[in-house]
């Protein structure tokens, strides 16, 4: 059994086809990750498959459960952290989970088991309104895991987060993982789907153009090594990057950062730095990588993931 399948859903808005034929599958255990930018329609298949709304047409399957007839069921067995959630600000950690946790029947985590779970042992007497945004999410995500839930959608859990803030609710997503709780995810930190997920599907306008590994679809759309540098001083005409041998795919952004994409990274560095000795440009901060999940939504849209 899958923990989710939804199969040709669509629902749209007037003129604006939000989910427009959008189909996958989640297995059990999985870390799913769904991206896109803005106005993708990420959101909107998430909260179908919630129950927060309803598809304009389409079937929606949870735990083996069809969406349309078995609603509650199917919410009593998820959890769901949102990207902003009100907390009561005068009540300490505890108390918060102590309350929210009498809104459960059933089997249930103790709040002593969320607060080690999340990592919030040394805050627990704090108010919440102290606490920094970091906290403050790692709270939400113990408030979604109450009920033991089979699945659970973190919706942007890291936005705004710090550095060090963020790899610490990566690694409270992975502990959830072990404990063999589904993860759906959406995210725009690609760095973030690339580390945290079994597989990822790229929407985009309402519908999935592309869906696997984060290794295979790298693999499947770049063959290409990535140079990336800064311009010193006026950038050049694109066309000048394109003589250089091995380079498939330059582009220059407005800023003077450069991202090439090589076939041959030996030919295209001698040429890159033939053109600076030659005059024709200076550059610095060189870096060269393999291509990413980034890179291969570049590729897909032509659009930065983040807009």
């Amino acid at each position: 059994m899958q923990a989710i399948e939804i199969n040709d859903v669509k629902k749209y808005y007037g003129s604006t086809k939000a989910v427009d034929g959008v189909s996958f599958s989640i297995g059990q255990g999985e870390v799913f990750g769904m991206l896109g930018p803005n106005g993708a329609g990420k959101t909107t298949t998430t909260e179908i498959i919630e129950g927060l709304r309803l598809p304009d047409s389409g079937s929606v399957s949870v735990l083996g459960l069809d969406l349309a007839g078995h609603k509650k069921q199917i919410k009593n067995r998820i959890g769901v952290q949102l990207q902003t959630t009100a907390l009561y600000p005068r009540l300490t950690v505890r108390e918060v989970l102590d309350l929210f946790s009498t809104f459960f029947n059933g089997e249930k985590r103790t709040t002593d088991q969320l607060i080690e779970l999340v990592n919030l042992q040394e805050k627990q007497d704090t108010l919440s309104k102290d606490l920094s945004g970091g906290q403050r999410q790692r709270l939400s995500v113990a408030l979604a895991l109450i009920n033991k839930p089979e699945i659970v959608f973190f919706d942007e859990p890291t936005t705004g987060l710090d550095p060090q803030a963020r790899r610490s609710m990566w690694d409270t997503i992975r502990e959830i993982q072990k404990s063999g709780t589904t993860v759906f995810l959406t995210t725009h930190y690609m760095e973030e789907a690339q580390t945290l997920c079994d597989r990822v599907a790229v929407v985009d306008a309402g519908k999935i153009i592309a869906l696997g590994t984060p290794n295979s679809l790298i693999n499947q759309h770049f063959q290409e090594t990535v140079i990336e540098f800064n311009i010193i001083g006026n950038s050049p005409q694109v066309g000048t990057f394109a003589k250089i041998k091995g380079i498939t795919k330059p582009g220059v952004r407005e800023d003077g950062h450069v991202t090439l994409y090589s076939t041959d990274i030996t030919s295209s560095l001698g040429g890159l730095t033939d053109m600076a000795k030659s005059g024709t440009f200076q550059f610095d901060a060189l870096n060269v990588r393999r291509a990413t999940l980034e890179d291969v939504f570049l590729k897909l849209t032509g659009k930065h993931i983040r807009e």
